[in-house]
């Protein structure tokens, strides 16, 4: 097991550790605007993750939320490409199951980047303990529309992970205002939120909702929360 150390490419103000919400979102005419309204609100970890849009509209899209997020401090990760991350300077890249290795992610991204994978479960948790991994996300709790066609893994499986990872485990499925301080609560402390932020109709409003509510939660068990 790993203790995660500073970010240098990103002021070295925050570890990973410290970091409590991780928004995944996709390609938004409205990017411009959403991006520093929820890095405001406290979302303190940004990954675009899209797969839809061509390759140009990804990195054209990529180095506006790269720049916004270095004027907030928050480190900005692309999703299952590290020569993306590399060509545009973002700060790492995440991984699923069947990408690239993590190993090749250190191999090209060098040994300061932030590099996530993706677990599903118990062996692929126990497997991904062994990589070279900055962070691992565990889940689906719930099954979600982001990633069609995967069953939940549970909330059992979700704060068995976070027990046995000195580092950070972010947990994905169902994140949401409703259900934040219940995750807390058992146990869990880094979260990706999707479709509560993405979908809202105001999306500055529902990242300070649940950012409030997530750091509520914290103080009430004794976890300082920290932006």
């Amino acid at each position: 097991m790993r203790r995660l150390g500073k970010t240098s490419r990103v002021l070295n103000v925050l570890t990973l550790q410290d970091r409590r919400l991780y928004l995944c979102v996709g390609l938004r005419d409205d990017m411009s605007t959403f991006l520093p309204a929820v890095l405001e609100a406290g979302v303190d970890v940004v990954q675009l993750r899209e797969k839809t849009h061509p390759f140009e509209d990804q990195l054209d899209c990529a180095r506006l939320m790269l720049k916004v997020c270095r004027d907030h401090g928050v480190p900005f990760i692309m999703n299952d490409s590290p020569e993306s991350a590399l060509e545009i300077g973002a700060d790492g890249v995440h991984v699923g199951q069947d990408d690239i290795s993590v190993a090749r992610c250190r191999e090209i991204l060098g040994t300061e980047a932030i590099i996530g994978l993706s677990t599903h479960s118990d062996s692929q948790f126990s497997a991904a303990l062994l990589e070279d991994a900055s962070y691992l996300s565990a889940g689906p709790i719930v099954p979600t529309p982001t990633k069609p066609g995967r069953e939940g893994t549970g909330l059992s499986f979700a704060v068995k992970s976070q027990l046995r990872s000195d580092g950070p485990v972010f947990v994905t499925g169902g994140v949401n205002l409703e259900t934040i301080t219940e995750l807390v609560e058992a146990g869990l402390r880094h979260f990706v939120v999707v479709r509560a932020i993405t979908q809202s109709n105001n999306p500055g409003r529902s990242a300070r909702e649940i950012r409030h509510a997530l750091d509520n939660a914290l103080s009430a068990v004794a976890v300082e929360p920290t932006q």
